[in-house]
């Protein structure tokens, strides 16, 4: 292509993002399905490069959305491969397919969930895209989000009937103690050979965290990199709910205690299934994390107590918003302000910090209450164990249900309860991959198990590659 001809003006104005230049160039009569000496479409350009506003333009122009660049590459999948949401967006809006296939048989959710991509998945959801179509080698959507450990596109699909959840749970579940790093390097080492030396990444992503191996040169230059979510025990709680598996408290307890992050998604997803069951086994679960000696199990179980509805916590947790853990302190007053309300009176026990231990103990020393009676049972009244001597407003059970010999014991009587237990539901609205950022494309050769499947990747590399400007490409490739 001559650099006099128009066209090659206008895929250099598309490059650059200059929206000026592409419209005196339209209106000039180039083409907006102009392609390049490689058969690369101008839309296509735009879609790879992340210039949403060059996009539209074309679009109104009439390029034609789903028309592939090369005869291989959708601009769709393109947009989606880099996580270009505004583009696929307007790409959507002028009619794109959804489901457009290109070559090797990807279409954009196939890349969009192999890569993590949650706002693209979403929008490709909302216009269409079946959440159950098999990607190349036959794997299902689901599947693939939960070997790329993203919650984020779990719960798309979820929200939108994806099927396939034993296997995509099953899948889970093998990552939970899997070493994500290794698996990554040893994906790359699969394509690149063994013995290069690597450096590794971790950064903050859908609510968890990525991690990202760089294998390099020996001047110490990146040649490939891959990466892989972390968010897999979120996904495996997620799937659990979805598919009315109730998984044990302390399993569920270990999930969200393992990254050490109260904001992280796996001890979100954790703390919501066990607020959602309303028994009295997670009750005296989330109470005895509350007396437990470490800090963040403290602050979970007050995150669990805050999330169950029930107020026979609140004395607890009110006690836990005067600790001297900024993070005990902020999970307690968070779920104390959704179970304090003064429309709900209830006569409370009272509860206190010990000053030696900084464990939370009832009025007698008691360390936790006794049996919680969930709402609705046959039981006139919820009840809780006193141990110290009767004040106002206590009766005498006629027997104690628990001690030895069955003694008679003091017991605070509660209000009648009104319904029952809460019921489980599933939680509402519910491989290695290439990575993009902003400018640069990190690439990923190895997203793909066999040699055929990396060959695959490869091209879309080589397709995206060619587009990019000198000197703004992080990865080189090698054929």
């Amino acid at each position: 292509m001559s650099t006099n001809d128009p066209a090659a003006h206008l895929f250099t104005a598309v490059h650059e993002g200059d929206e000026d230049a592409v419209v005196r160039l339209l209106r000039s009569g180039v083409s907006p399905d102009a392609v390049d000496e490689d058969g690369q479409t101008a839309l296509y350009l735009a879609a790879v490069s992340d210039r949403p506003g060059v996009a539209r333009l074309l679009l109104v122009a009439g390029a034609a959305p789903d028309r592939l660049s090369q005869g291989t590459d959708a601009p769709l999948c393109g947009a989606a491969c880099g996580g270009h949401t505004e583009v696929v967006r307007a790409l959507l809006a002028a009619g794109a397919a959804p489901d457009t296939v290109e070559e090797f048989g990807f279409t954009a959710l196939t890349w969009a969930v192999r890569l993590g991509r949650v706002a693209v998945v979403r929008e490709l959801l909302a216009a269409g895209a079946d959440p159950d179509r098999p990607g190349p080698t036959g794997e299902p959507p689901l599947v693939a989000a939960a070997r790329r450990g993203s919650p984020g596109c779990v719960r798309a699909l979820l929200r939108h009937g994806a099927r396939a959840r034993s296997a995509a749970l099953a899948e889970a579940h093998r990552r939970l103690t899997a070493d994500g790093e290794t698996e990554v390097r040893a994906g790359l080492e699969e394509t690149w050979g063994p013995g290069r030396p690597s450096v590794t990444h971790r950064y903050p992503e859908d609510g968890g965290t990525t991690v990202e191996v760089q294998l390099l040169d020996p001047a110490g230059n990146p040649v490939a990199s891959n990466d892989q979510q972390t968010g897999h025990a979120a996904i495996a709680t997620l799937l659990e709910s979805a598919l009315g598996i109730t998984a044990p408290a302390a399993e569920l307890a270990a999930r969200a205690l393992r990254p050490a992050d109260p904001g992280n998604d796996d001890w979100t997803e954790a703390a919501t299934a066990l607020g959602l069951r309303g028994d009295e086994e997670t009750f005296r679960a989330a109470v005895e994390w509350c007396a437990a000696p470490d800090p963040l199990r403290q602050a979970f179980g007050a995150d669990v107590l805050g999330r169950l509805g029930n107020p026979h916590g609140l004395p607890i947790l009110r006690v836990l918003t005067g600790a001297t853990d900024p993070v005990i302190r902020d999970r307690a007053a968070t779920a104390l302000a959704r179970l304090d309300s003064p429309a709900r009176p209830v006569l409370e026990p009272r509860a206190h910090r010990d000053t030696s231990s900084g464990i939370v103990r009832t009025d007698g020393g008691a360390p936790y209450p006794a049996p919680y009676t969930a709402p609705g049972t046959s039981a006139s009244a919820n009840s809780f164990r006193a141990v110290s001597p009767a004040s106002d407003g206590v009766q005498r059970a006629p027997l104690s249900a628990v001690g030895p010999g069955r003694q008679p014991s003091m017991t605070v009587m509660r209000p009648p309860s009104v319904s029952k237990t809460r019921p489980v539901t599933p939680v509402l609205a519910l491989a290695p991959s290439q990575t993009t950022r902003g400018e640069t494309f990190s690439g990923a050769i190895a997203s793909k198990e066999s040699a055929s499947g990396a060959a695959m990747v490869s091209a879309k590399v080589r397709s995206v590659i060619r587009v990019r400007a000198a000197g703004a490409i992080a990865l080189t490739w090698t054929p």
